[in-house]
């Protein structure tokens, strides 16, 4: 499986955004599944963003990381293509 991310160090913390789609961060089951699925991977915190059809993001997750990403512009990100299997 392939997923776009990034790993952002930043204020001393470490973590992971990855990119799911928007009905996923709008169901706190499927959101859990999926940050408990990835964290592994990181292993750091993950945070999930979906973009709706404006592409405006949503940032799901710890709370602290997800108001801290809400305001960083996405193309300051450091988006990558990563191979989960």
């Amino acid at each position: 499986m392939r997923v776009q991310g990034a790993v952002i160090r930043e204020q001393g913390q470490t973590f992971a955004v990855v990119v799911v789609k928007p009905h996923v961060v709008q169901n706190r089951t499927a959101a859990a599944d999926a940050i408990q699925g990835f964290t592994p991977v990181f292993g750091v915190p993950v945070v999930l963003m979906a973009q709706d059809g404006r592409g405006r993001p949503t940032f799901y997750g710890r709370p602290d990381i997800a108001k801290f990403m809400s305001e960083v512009p996405l193309n300051a990100i450091p988006w990558r293509e990563y191979t989960i299997n």
